[in-house]
């Protein structure tokens, strides 16, 4: 229960307002509805290293034997140094690669908060 800066009175915790004089609870009485904490941030260094992986990958993209020759993954190498001369990036690779390194960077960005 919250009390009502200009009526004295008690207020549920989830009002923005008073019910009985209408005025605004001020934000810093009320907490975040779904977590009970009101200060929650992300974790920067967590979400800075997200970024730094996923310009890495698209400098060191995964490479695969051509369309005409049978499938054969040529790993990861620097951007202007394909492997062979005729292989290509994979671009299936590189979309879950990057799909991985921003769900995984959110998620643990996330996991390790500030509280």
């Amino acid at each position: 229960m919250l009390t009502c800066p200009a009526c004295g009175r008690w207020a549920s915790d989830r009002s923005r307002h008073c019910t009985h004089c209408g005025s605004r609870l001020t934000d810093s009485q009320q907490t975040h509805p779904t977590s009970g904490r009101a200060d929650e941030t992300l974790c920067l260094p967590i979400l800075y290293g997200m970024v730094v992986a996923l310009l890495l990958a698209l400098v060191v993209p995964p490479w695969e034997a051509p369309l005409d020759q049978p499938p054969e993954f040529l790993g990861f190498h620097a951007f202007g140094n394909p492997p062979r001369p005729d292989a290509v990036v994979s671009r299936m690779l590189l979309t879950i690669e990057l799909s991985t390194i921003a769900v995984a960077g959110l998620y643990f960005s996330w996991l390790f908060r500030g509280k």
